[in-house]
């Protein structure tokens, strides 16, 4: 039995559930890789995202080599350190039809990152707001009570904290505290914030490792026993699973930094949320864009997942995907805070580099099997001749 297959960059037909090209009309055809399938996704992120902070993670498909990537993101990352556009921009105070009022906020909230009117909602269990200038006199605050930022007040004799904020959560029961513990024990009322603060909650986080490490060891055992697939060693036929992964650690990477050398980014930004990665400072961008992206590959991962694998082998797939993205996540934190998580990127990168690079190098696919052949002969996975 002879099939004729033609060359990935021509005609193309659809793929089976697992992968395999389909029939129609008696005629066979091949279709693409799913490097070149990256390298497709590739121009359209980059006609999507017209930002030069992202070519080495829309271009990887077309990496030559290793040594070019691991310089490429060194580049990228001493360059997140060196700019100054780390931070936010101090506003300009300088304008004579902005009144003393408007420039006192503004001040506030480059200083402060949050000014009056500010919204805060309370997330302990209560909270005591003082009643100055009468003393041992407070108000006291429940979970989930709302209060809204009225007055600044400096006290520099305060060994604790010079800094006290009035807060208001109605006409009558207003009263002061001091600022820590105001960043503390409130958090601002946008959607955007509570979720940042939800995820970065101590408990939280705990629950997550504890999942990851039950659903890890019970995908460990059953890849042992060959039932499940797995990332990067029993892998479905797509470079997706393994670049988000490589997402997360970037994102990850990239969240720590902010920690650890430019901490007022962030808390601007938590008091001050948005989505659009643009009027940002630049490490704040490329935080921003890495999430959208992440999204974008995880709907592209689903969708070659559940046309290669069988529902339920699909289920325990993505459950084996998020231990492996959590895995990163918190691994990457904390390399990043002891300053060697920046090597570990760079060899993810080789890894995910020289992935690509294998994939690349397989020109045709059986058209029998759907197999991926570098070139026409035997197909080594059913024996079919190709030409």
């Amino acid at each position: 039995m002879r099939i004729i297959i033609h060359n990935f960059h021509h005609s193309f037909h659809h793929r089976g559930r697992r992968g395999h090209r389909g029939y129609g009309g008696g005629d066979i055809f091949t279709h693409s890789s799913d490097t070149d399938c990256l390298s497709v996704f590739g121009k359209k992120c980059r006609k999507f995202f017209s930002l030069p902070s992202l070519p080495f993670l829309l271009s990887l498909s077309s990496v030559s080599s290793a040594s070019s990537v691991v310089k490429t993101v060194m580049n990228l990352l001493l360059c997140l350190l060196l700019l100054s556009s780390c931070y936010y921009k101090a506003p300009a105070l300088d304008s004579e039809e902005l009144s003393k009022k408007t420039k006192d906020s503004l001040t506030y909230l480059y200083e402060r990152h949050y000014t009056w009117n500010t919204n805060l909602e309370v997330v302990d269990d209560y909270i005591s707001l003082e009643c100055l200038p009468i003393k041992d006199t407070f108000i006291q605050l429940n979970k989930g009570d709302r209060v809204v930022v009225a007055e600044f007040a400096v006290h520099p004799a305060d060994s604790v904290d010079s800094v006290w904020v009035k807060l208001a959560h109605t006409q009558d029961e207003q009263g002061w505290i001091r600022e820590k513990e105001l960043k503390k024990s409130f958090v601002p009322t946008d959607s955007i914030s509570q979720a940042i603060h939800l995820f970065s909650d101590t408990h939280a986080s705990y629950f997550i490792i504890i999942f990851a490490l039950f659903v890890g060891v019970y995908l460990f055992r059953a890849f042992r026993r060959k039932q499940l697939q797995m990332v990067y060693f029993n892998d479905i036929d797509s470079v997706y699973p393994l670049f988000l992964c490589l997402l997360m650690a970037f994102s990850a990477t990239v969240y720590e930094s902010m920690q650890v050398f430019t901490p007022e980014t962030w808390e601007h930004f938590y008091f001050n949320p948005t989505l659009s990665p643009f009027k940002v400072p630049f490490i704040l961008s490329v935080f921003l864009l890495s999430i959208w992206l992440f999204l974008i590959v995880a709907l592209a991962v689903l969708d070659d997942l559940f046309r290669q694998l069988t529902p339920a082998a699909a289920i325990f797939y993505l459950l084996g995907l998020m231990s492996c993205c959590i895995f990163c996540y918190f691994f990457f934190i904390l390399m990043v805070h002891i300053y060697v998580g920046y090597l570990f990127l760079a060899l993810f990168i080789l890894v995910f580099a020289k992935k690509v690079y294998r994939n690349s190098g397989y020109k045709y696919r059986c058209g029998h099997c759907g197999g991926k052949l570098k070139e026409k002969g035997v197909c080594p996975h059913c024996g079919v001749i190709n030409e």
